[in-house]
């Protein structure tokens, strides 16, 4: 070895160390630890000393540091906020959402090996799941999934644990295509057959005549998400359900949480099974993660203990005079169970649902509610002030929740043309949509929040109109 002393921090780097653990463990030398590599694609350390990489030295802190604050410098910060749609959304997040998360007795989403000696982490997950069942209509919360398409697919796997036998899941066609990629990933290797239901050019909604052909005794789950995709409120969540337990079949709702300080919550609705994104519970939009899986059952065993995740229960002495949480069920967990477990997820975000918890607490039952017109409101107006432009924003008739496509079919102009121009007036315009929705063509998914006042939506409206003139469009 080159490095006879080891490095500092490392106690078992010295020469004499690493000889005796290459005796114990039956090799000659490190290189043979890295035998099974082929050689044309190993790096070796002369050749990576000769790579022309980096700056050829070690950095100072000083210098690192400009370096990062030049990369930095180097990002947009758009405000207003994106109008892009699809999934997760510019809310504002409180400032104790933050402060409590990142106090040193939570600043972690690991659950310790020994997790009832953390009493403080399993209250915490607790109010979790109390609030998300509550606000869900639910009964039975998990500690959370890592987002919403992870929690669909163990969805789709649970439908199809619990109907034994049954080999077929129903996915509509105004799902959150990228979520749909997740599920074909998780179901391909289990034989799952995934079937798509269609839907009405006219409403936007699921098309109910389609699903009743499309189900039969060998489908284990239905699957609706509302609002959809096209943020379109679906107006048959409840007959789909009925038609999926009159074959047997599962309920799976996909919710938006905020919605539901309006709509009526998957419980409501006859849901077996709820599923959605926490990213709108106090989280920001972090260049895609960490986010937050929602997962949630109806009280049924059969369900419950077919539950991927973790669960936290509150349990109390005979006389009711002390409680304590425990993690519950874990024989169906990995660290019991292995390989058949009912999932594999252990760690989850734990540390998001915290940040979920504070902010539901805050917001309260009222505030829900409120927040919820205001999107609501919000959506509706820029719909309007769009329209005024000579743009399609009835693409669907269905009513929408917080976002709506909008067609740029009509002006004939080329929504990445509209898109790279909005760019250069600092504004983020919608989601592309026609490479998902051939059938839509130049169509882009506007989604509008509380972070969008309306002087922003009419600076969006007024940048767009500009930007049709010039483009030839209007």
């Amino acid at each position: 070895m080159s490095n006879h002393a080891g490095h500092p921090w490392i106690s078992t780097s010295d020469e004499e160390s690493v000889e005796k653990m290459l005796r114990v463990i039956g090799v000659k030398n490190v290189e043979e630890l890295f035998s099974d590599i082929p050689d044309k694609i190993r790096l070796r350390l002369e050749d990576w000393l000769k790579l022309d990489i980096g700056f050829g030295r070690p950095l100072s802190e000083i210098e690192v540091r400009r370096l990062a604050e030049e990369r930095l410098r180097r990002n947009i910060v758009f405000n207003p906020p994106p109008f892009m749609g699809g999934g997760v959304y510019p809310h504002y997040v409180p400032p104790l959402v933050k402060y409590i998360i990142s106090r040193g007795e939570f600043l972690t989403a690991y659950t310790p090996y020994q997790a009832e000696i953390s009493q403080g982490l399993m209250q915490a997950i607790f109010e979790y799941q109390s609030l998300i069942a509550e606000l869900l209509d639910m009964d039975v919360v998990n500690a959370s999934m890592y987002d919403w398409a992870s929690a669909l697919a163990e969805a789709v796997l649970m439908a199809v644990r619990v109907n034994k036998g049954r080999t077929k899941f129903l996915l509509p066609a105004t799902m959150n295509p990228i979520h749909k990629k997740v599920v074909e990933a998780y179901a391909r290797p289990h034989g799952i057959k995934l079937v798509e239901v269609g839907y009405d050019r006219e409403s936007g909604w699921l098309d109910l005549e389609d699903l009743k052909a499309k189900i039969d005794e060998n489908t284990a789950g239905v699957y609706i998400q509302y609002p959809n995709f096209f943020g379109v409120i679906e107006g048959g969540v409840k007959e789909a359900f009925e038609l999926a337990h009159d074959k047997g079949a599962l309920a799976v709702a996909g919710v938006y949480p905020i919605s539901l300080g309006m709509l009526k919550p998957p419980g409501e609705l006859g849901a077996d099974i709820a599923v959605g994104e926490g990213q709108s519970l106090g989280l920001g939009l972090n260049y895609g993660g960490p986010y937050l899986g929602i997962f949630a059952v109806k009280y049924d065993m059969r369900l419950v203990r077919q539950m991927p995740g973790r669960i936290i229960g509150l349990t109390t002495t005979e006389d009711g005079g002390e409680r304590a949480f425990s993690m519950i069920l874990q024989t169906r967990e990995q660290h019991i169970r292995r390989e058949k477990a009912t999932s594999n997820i252990c760690t989850n975000e734990a540390l998001m649902a915290l940040a979920a918890a504070v902010y539901l607490s805050l917001l309260g039952g009222e505030g829900s509610r409120r927040l919820a017109e205001i999107n609501y409101y919000h959506a509706h107006y820029a719909q309007l002030k769009l329209e005024e432009i000579g743009l399609n924003t009835k693409v669907f008739k269905g009513d929408f929740f917080n976002e709506f496509p909008v067609s740029f079919n009509e002006v004939k102009i080329e929504y990445r043309r509209v898109h790279e121009a909005l760019l250069e007036k600092g504004l983020h315009g919608g989601l592309y949509i026609g490479g998902y929705y051939p059938e839509l063509g130049e169509t882009a998914l506007y989604a509008f929040t509380e972070m969008h006042s309306v002087g922003d939506i009419d600076k969006l409206a007024d940048s767009l109109s500009e930007i049709l003139r010039r483009l030839g469009g209007g």
